[in-house]
């Protein structure tokens, strides 16, 4: 199969959806690919590395669409993108179609066949290529939070550890799953004081086993978010709901309840926000203010540690991207139930049912 790997062309995305060692799997595989130029220099990998084992260097993202059969990318394609789709070709990507009702309909148009990694689905119910960017910005998620808590950056200037005859700070963090495990014990990890709320008492009951005494559960309801957000520096926005918009935890109103200059680190912000005034931000223009509160929602937030990112990312990916390259798309999603559930849309048609959920859309008939 001949692979592409374009460079990304999001604001401030330095992440690339191959490592060079990724690309040298491929090829021994037999498989051609093709890495448009300069398409790893952000991530820390020179066209030089790529042409070492093997690949091809193409000058322009026209270029490597056009003469690809699968495009191995790591964010949804952006408007200047669409049209550079094919009928039948594969984008394997992170899509978030939930967020986004402009993205889904042009990929219709476009009837290539979208595979998101963030919805491939192994046996025991994980996403385990959403998994690695989870823990990336879980974990970044509270040290931007601590940063923008600082008074020059709007914050309310709290330090996060605290120091000896000083309180620490409360950091809340809204969902047990990996972003929020991730982020609890890196506040921990500071000496804040952390509260983690959840509806699964099974994850609760996990983070009571693993976690510090300074690291308390409780179960979540809006009560009890409403009784928190009062007292709580930094907000954690880290629910998910597979394939699906996430849930607004915190509305509007709430937020007058809130202390001035406290923050809010929305990692949902990809499917649409846990937080009502959520709009997705940029790395060049991360923050905005919303009635005293600090609103940090960029949507690509590992892509400011590139390096790391694209790294753990290749580690998952790359095994389902050989049994696409290896079987084609058809034969390896009936072989691979997991990565069956990654299919969104195939050749203009919806077939994830909370896409179709999310936007009214009419589902497939099943011959």
């Amino acid at each position: 199969m001949i692979i592409g790997v374009p460079k990304e062309v999001k604001n401030n995305e330095s992440r690339v959806g191959m490592t060079p060692a990724g690309v040298f799997e491929l090829i021994k595989n037999d498989h051609t690919v093709y890495v448009q130029s300069g398409a790893g220099e952000g991530s820390g990998f020179f066209n030089s590395d790529y042409q070492q084992v093997g690949a091809i260097i193409l000058d322009t993202i026209g270029q490597v669409y056009a003469m690809s059969e699968m495009i191995v990318k790591v964010k949804e394609p952006i408007k200047e993108e669409y049209d550079l789709i094919q009928e039948g070709q594969i984008v394997f990507t992170y899509f978030h179609f939930a967020s986004s009702e402009s993205l889904t309909r042009a990929m219709i148009k476009q009837k290539g066949v979208c595979i998101a990694y963030e919805t491939v689905e192994d046996e025991e119910g994980t996403l385990p290529l959403l998994t690695p960017m989870s823990e990336v910005a879980g974990r970044m998620a509270i040290q931007q939070g601590a940063k923008y808590l600082e008074k020059p950056k709007k914050g309310r200037g709290v330090l996060l550890g605290g120091v000896p005859g000083v309180a620490p700070g409360r950091v809340l963090v809204l969902g047990a799953g990996t972003v929020g495990i991730q982020a609890a014990k890196m506040a921990a990890g500071l000496g804040a004081h952390v509260t983690i709320l959840d509806v699964n008492m099974k994850r609760l009951r996990y983070v009571n086993d693993v976690m510090p005494s300074h690291v308390v559960t409780e179960f979540s309801n809006e009560f009890n978010i409403r009784k928190h957000i009062k007292t709580h520096d930094l907000i954690i926005g880290g629910v998910l709901l597979k394939g699906a918009k996430a849930p607004n935890l915190i509305s509007r109103d709430m937020l007058k309840e809130m202390n001035p200059g406290a923050v809010i680190v929305d990692v949902a912000v990809d499917q649409g926000g846990c937080v009502e005034t959520t709009k997705a931000t940029t790395h060049e223009d991360p923050i905005y203010i919303i009635d005293d509160v600090v609103h940090y929602c960029v949507a690509n937030m590992p892509g400011a540690v590139p390096y790391t990112s694209t790294v753990a990312l290749t580690n998952v990916t790359l095994p389902y991207v050989l049994k696409l390259a290896n079987n084609g798309w058809q034969s390896a999603c009936r072989m691979d139930k997991s990565l069956e559930k990654g299919l969104n849309i195939v050749e203009g048609e919806v077939v994830y049912k909370e896409i179709i959920e999310s936007f009214d859309l009419v589902a497939p008939v099943l011959v």
